[in-house]
């Protein structure tokens, strides 16, 4: 990675001191997990105004959200809504993920209801005020999945409620997410928040008198630690949890870049028996599974598992009997709510086990292959997945840099230019996953291989695939886009982008 600490304050204001990316962060003590509740079943049940305010929620405090509704959720704005009635301010909003419907919540981070932001994405309206009109008390901190899990447990992001969405919740609090008419699969965000959170409040559109007889074995979140139960009309709209990235690609391009990467995998030995995959958000890394399938098919290959957030397409490889096993921390429409809910072997995981670099044996660690979608590359092989090439915050640093950490390959699937802008470049806008946890680069124009990857590389040309520099790419790709000009930006840090271990990274300015 491109050495960025001379342009990285030690000290940022609302932030504190920074650990830059590649120093040491100071150990911290473990966070204490918080003990059971003793309240019973029926002394739970409250509206939301009086959860909230029985809880003891105060000015200054940290409420959490999850996001496995994504931009169907209706939670996030009831609760905001009711806390600004209350006229509680100067709140930290820790929200696994923000999407374009939260742009509701605007307002609120224009009056001071929300005055600090910890998020894996950002987006629409709130990114564009974010960056312009910035008016908050800190900058906002961009973390990866496994990171957030890894900040809550030891500390370092303490969170006084938790508000958990479920499509299906008892008396008691004990919740899933694969009942109901709100279903949306698992609940793997929340579980390290309701472990740790001083108080958690359940909301539900389906509320059951016992989940213990009625759906045992789906129980996803002991009522044990859940303080109050909420039920609402609805807390979402399924449907769009499958919107957008979740949807495998139909374009001609994107899936040229899909049969070259699938080639390219197959060639370089890491398709074999038992061994581990994960394909990120994006058409084109979902589309890489369908042209795997037929291989593995041919050669009687059957992976130990797939992972991440699980779609219909791998759920279908799954039932097909090509992979062993399904860790699922996000579920991603109903082929995939539906298999979670039936079928043994997809298993239900927190982001914990998922990817905290905390956890030596989180399943990230235990992949063979990840398929990552991009922004931005460079010609050191960083990743830009938050801001375009114009310094917009458009996107999410999401699970990325965890699981290509953690990958024995991790490759970079994307066009080489997006509306004749080049995606590869001499430096990305904004660092959120280093060069040297990349391992190849697959675009229409051709394959880069990291040059730390001489084995790959020389496996791909034995299989008579042509590999060519990223420099070389680069070159070409600009020849016909031009070199862009670079952003314009302000000298205000209006967002951290921490790797998943609490350093800094990168820093993003205002426009």
């Amino acid at each position: 990675m491109t050495n960025r600490q001379g342009s990285i304050p030690k000290y940022i204001e609302g932030y504190g001191k920074v650990a830059c990316y590649g120093e040491a962060v100071p150990k911290r003590t473990m966070a204490h997990k918080r003990s059971v509740t003793e309240k019973q079943s029926k002394d739970k049940i409250s509206t939301l105004k009086e959860a909230i305010c029985q809880s003891n929620l105060q000015d200054g405090m940290t409420v959490s959200f999850h996001h496995h509704l994504r931009n169907g959720d209706y939670v996030m704005k009831r609760v905001l809504d009711t806390i600004h009635e209350l006229g509680i301010k100067d709140l930290t909003v820790s929200a696994s993920s923000i999407s374009k419907i939260h742009d509701s919540l605007l307002e609120y981070l224009q009056d001071g209801t929300i005055t600090r932001i910890y998020t894996a994405g950002l987006r629409s309206q709130l990114a564009h005020e974010v960056q312009h009109h910035f008016n908050l008390k800190a900058p906002i901190v961009f973390m990866t999945h496994g990171g957030r899990a890894r900040a809550i447990e030891d500390g370092s992001l303490n969170i006084d409620i938790a508000f958990v969405a479920a499509s299906c919740s008892d008396y008691h609090g004990n919740m899933c997410g694969t009942r109901g008419p709100s279903a949306f699969g698992s609940m793997g965000y929340p579980m390290v928040d309701v472990a740790y959170a001083k108080r958690s409040i359940a909301i539900t559109d389906n509320l059951i008198e016992d989940m213990t007889e009625a759906y045992p074995d789906e129980i996803s979140i002991s009522g044990d630690y859940v303080d109050y139960v909420v039920e609402v009309e609805r807390i979402g709209d399924p449907e769009q949890i499958a919107t957008g990235s979740t949807r495998i690609t139909s374009n001609p391009m994107d899936l040229l870049i899909a049969r070259k990467t699938a080639h390219a995998l197959i060639a370089s030995g890491a398709i074999r028996q038992g061994f581990s995959f994960q394909a990120g958000s994006g058409g084109i890394s979902l589309a890489v599974c369908k042209f795997l399938e037929n291989h593995m098919k041919q050669n009687q290959i059957v992976g130990a598992f797939a992972s991440g957030g699980v779609t219909g397409n791998l759920v279908e490889l799954f039932e097909k009997g090509l992979f062993e096993k399904l860790y699922d921390v996000q579920t991603f429409g109903q082929d995939a709510i539906d298999s979670l809910r039936d079928h043994a072997g997809h298993i239900e995981m927190s982001a914990d086990t998922y990817a905290n670099p905390n956890n030596p044996k989180c399943v990230v660690n235990q992949l063979d292959v990840m398929i990552l979608s991009a922004t931005e590359i460079d010609v050191d092989f960083n990743i830009n997945s938050i801001t375009g090439s114009n310094g917009v915050i458009m996107g999410a640093l999401g699970g990325a840099p965890d699981t290509a950490a953690g990958a024995k390959m991790a490759v970079v699937v994307a066009p080489s230019m997006r509306t004749r802008i080049p995606i590869v470049v001499d430096k990305v806008t904004t660092i959120c996953t280093p060069g040297t946890d990349i391992d190849m680069l697959v675009t229409e124009r051709g394959i880069c291989v990291n040059p730390k990857r001489e084995d790959i590389k020389r496996s791909l040309i034995d299989a008579g695939i042509e590999v060519i520099s990223i420099h070389e790419l680069k070159d070409n790709i600009q020849k016909l886009t031009g070199v862009p000009d670079k952003p314009t930006l302000g000298d205000k840090i209006v967002a951290v982008v921490e790797y998943r271990d609490g350093s800094v990274i990168d820093v993003i300015y205002n426009l």
